[in-house]
């Protein structure tokens, strides 16, 4: 099997050599990261300028573009053999609930489904994470069951795991994705020469976290695994929308 590896977080982070150094004991490894800290990059794609790919002294190769650039350009011509699969990780942080709108982590796996390949993105959940080898063998176990019983290829599985030893998981539970409340407000500030500016704030507290949730599975213990899928229509509303909509006569 060949896997090929991204984040968001960029080719030196942590998490992303935790996972390349644990899921290349059972298959070859192809890592394509950012060559910074790309963060909340969502599913951009950069159209405007050409991309540079360059070989780095750990093996990895670093793009100066988006998670999703660094999947798109591996699967659509940087590598000579197209990979089998996309992990995106290990995201340092949550990507529970809303948060996978954002995230280029998530975004990464979701272009490797978009181009046609089974993707998992995994990330390991706290401010400031620190059990990455946690997370790894969670990827590892993952792997290790996809090869035993592969995945369909239409599949994103969001991975998040507790920032806890490994012994102390309680297991894994499939989820769905949660909500959290609104953002915070923006932080007003100002710059050195007295200009205002904004930063975002942080994203909101956990609303819709109940039992079932990745929120609450993470809270008690658990590796969340939430099954998503690209197509975002909501097919339950499309005979109710066609009622509302103005008829040929009012054009």
């Amino acid at each position: 099997m060949h896997i090929l590896l991204s984040n968001d977080d960029g080719y030196l982070a942590e998490g992303l050599v935790a996972l390349a150094n644990a899921l290349r004991k059972y298959a070859e490894i192809t890592v394509v990261a950012p060559d910074r800290n790309r963060s909340a990059a969502s599913n951009s794609l950069t159209l405007e300028m050409p991309l540079r790919a360059h070989s780095t002294d750990n093996g990895f190769i670093k793009v100066d573009g988006t998670p999703t650039d660094c999947v798109h350009l591996a699967i659509t011509g940087l590598l000579d053999k197209e990979p089998d699969m996309v992990f995106a990780g290990i995201n340092h942080g949550s990507n529970l609930g809303d948060d996978v709108l954002y995230s280029g982590t998530v975004a990464a796996a979701t272009e490797g489904r978009f181009l046609g390949l089974p993707a998992i993105a995994i990330s390991l959940v706290g401010s400031n994470p620190t059990h990455f080898e946690t997370a790894a063998e969670v990827a590892a176990n993952l792997l290790k069951q996809i090869i035993n019983q592969p995945l369909a290829k239409d599949i994103i599985l969001n991975v998040n795991v507790p920032d806890v030893p490994i012994a102390d998981l309680k297991g894994y539970q499939a989820t769905r994705l949660g909500q959290r409340h609104k953002s915070e407000a923006v932080i007003k500030s100002a710059d050195p020469r007295g200009r205002v500016i904004y930063w975002v704030g942080p994203p909101g507290t956990e609303q819709d976290a109940g039992e079932g949730t990745d929120f609450y599975a993470v809270s008690n213990g658990y590796v969340s695994v939430t099954p998503l899928q690209i197509d975002l229509t909501d097919y339950e509303s499309i005979n109710a929308l066609n009622a509302w909509l103005p008829k040929v006569d009012c054009l």
